[in-house]
């Protein structure tokens, strides 16, 4: 079974510079590198600007290039505490999270497991964010977390990026050979330049 739900992109565009991390749930637990996801997201936010010439700046340059890496960090930090809170360390699945530039766009791509009795949830989530007005979806998400005290699963990371960053985002669950505890799904993020 595959389903892809948004603004998902099989095929990368080829000739763009790109950057992989993993992370292995067999060498310590996921959860243990939580404290690791900014500086792993600031780094990624600084290999990119090195792409971004820094002689004879202007400075609607250095603000446009400032601006960029702020959204890259953001958006990198997201994506590797959503994948980190939600993977199935009993798996042995791996996360990644890939960063591709090319001349358009900025691409992230994380991989990660998900646990299947949280997949249902996340889809009627993933329908209503294509359906409804992400702003209105983050105020309402916003009134609901302050009367409920918050929650790990309200969705305002991706309605962050999408209302502040004007992200494009999309997803894709597939089954995982063999496992019937979880299923793959990998995240991307499109962040026009």
């Amino acid at each position: 079974m595959t389903e892809i739900f948004g603004d998902f992109i099989e095929d990368l565009p080829s000739g763009t510079e790109y950057l992989i991390l993993g992370f292995s749930p067999a060498s310590i637990p996921l959860k243990q590198r939580w404290r690791n996801n900014g500086l792993s997201a600031d780094f990624l936010a600084d290999y990119l600007t090195t792409f971004f010439p820094s002689s004879d700046e202007t400075i609607s340059h250095r603000d446009k290039k400032a601006e960029i890496q702020c959204a890259v960090s953001y958006i990198a930090n997201e994506l590797l505490e959503n994948a980190m809170k939600f993977s199935v360390e009993t798996q042995g699945y791996p996360i990644s999270i890939q960063l591709h530039l090319n001349s358009e766009r900025i691409i992230f791509v994380t991989t990660n497991s998900i646990c299947r009795d949280k997949v249902a949830d996340f889809q009627t989530f993933l329908k209503l964010l294509s359906t409804e007005d992400p702003l209105e979806l983050y105020i309402k998400q916003l009134e609901k977390n302050a009367l409920e005290g918050g929650g790990s699963t309200s969705g305002l990371g991706f309605l962050t990026m999408i209302n502040d960053y004007g992200a494009q985002i999309g997803w894709k669950f597939q089954d995982m050979d063999g496992e019937q505890k979880a299923i793959a799904i990998t995240t991307m993020v499109q962040l026009l330049l």
